[in-house]
């Protein structure tokens, strides 16, 4: 799957607008935290999903490039002094500590809304379909307002300088982390044109993958250091937050991460094509140091 990075890099880069304008320093602030880099795991899922399914992955960039958005701009607000105060993100200074809060909070703004300027855009129905193009659109919406990714982070509030209970904690992991990985699978099955099946099946793979992938970072936070993640480590201790390491233990942990991880690859079955990658993926995941 690394072939894809080149092209999605290209890609996010060519739907950033012209910088030749008076508000030149937010879309400085914009080009930034976009263009720090980052594993870009959901834009990868998209492309790889849409070609398993048959389709053409030219056909998924947009999809793809719509929804590291908005990752992108959770990851902007997420630093923010008002939530998780964080001073670093991917061994760089957070967006806030760069170009100020009020640019920062602006920045996450308009990555959001440029992601369902992308999805709806004229062009983009033309590649995949007025139908595809707007179910896209619901899709990423329904999983990054309220009732997901949005919800999950406003869980992760409430729950702060509290003990609340292991169902709670998955239910925000689901939520905050693993809705914007299952819209990034579902988002490549409606690039393609795949039925419902496929859709269920690759929602499970994203929710497990999304699980498995938060809980391995609450275990990096435990066990790495800045200069391994690339972001402060003991930020959840010290913000007396509850994660599915404060509550379990490591141990319990990471056979929670295999066990996601497996019913992530068990899912694949329902595809007829070559899952090998995806297999790897997630498996690769479940092993990651940063």
């Amino acid at each position: 799957m690394k072939h894809y990075l080149e092209h999605v890099e290209a890609a996010l880069k060519s739907y950033l607008p012209d910088k030749n304008c008076r508000e030149k320093k937010l879309l400085d602030a914009m080009e930034y935290s976009l263009e720090a880099g980052g594993k870009r795991v959901r834009p990868l899922l998209v492309l790889e999903f849409c070609k398993l399914c048959g389709g053409k992955v030219e056909k998924a960039m947009p999809f793809a490039c719509a929804v590291e958005m908005i990752h992108t701009y959770s990851l902007i607000h997420d630093d923010l002094p008002c939530m998780d105060n964080d001073d670093l993100r991917r061994g760089k200074p957070s967006n806030h500590k760069a170009f100020g809060e009020d640019t920062a909070l602006l920045a996450g703004d308009a990555l959001q809304t440029l992601a369902f300027d992308i999805l709806t855009r004229d062009e983009t129905a033309e590649l995949v379909g007025d139908a595809a193009s707007r179910k896209a659109a619901l899709t990423l919406a329904r999983y990054a307002g309220c009732s997901g990714m949005v919800g999950g982070q406003m869980i992760d509030l409430q729950s702060e300088n509290t003990v609340v209970s292991i169902d709670t904690v998955k239910d925000l992991v689901t939520k905050k982390t693993a809705c914007l990985i299952q819209a990034a699978c579902e988002l490549g099955c409606i690039a393609a044109g795949a039925d419902e099946g496929k859709l269920r099946a690759a929602s499970v793979y994203g929710k497990s993958i999304g699980l498995a992938f938060q809980i391995q970072d609450d275990i990096l936070d435990c066990t790495s250091t800045d200069e391994e993640l690339g972001k402060p480590v003991g930020s959840d201790a010290e913000n007396q937050k509850n994660t599915f390491v404060s509550l379990l233990g490591l141990d319990a942990c990471r056979k929670l991460v295999e066990e996601y991880t497996a019913q992530a690859v068990a899912a694949l079955r329902a595809f007829n094509g070559n899952t090998t990658p995806l297999s790897i993926f997630a498996m690769n995941l479940a092993k990651r140091k940063n």
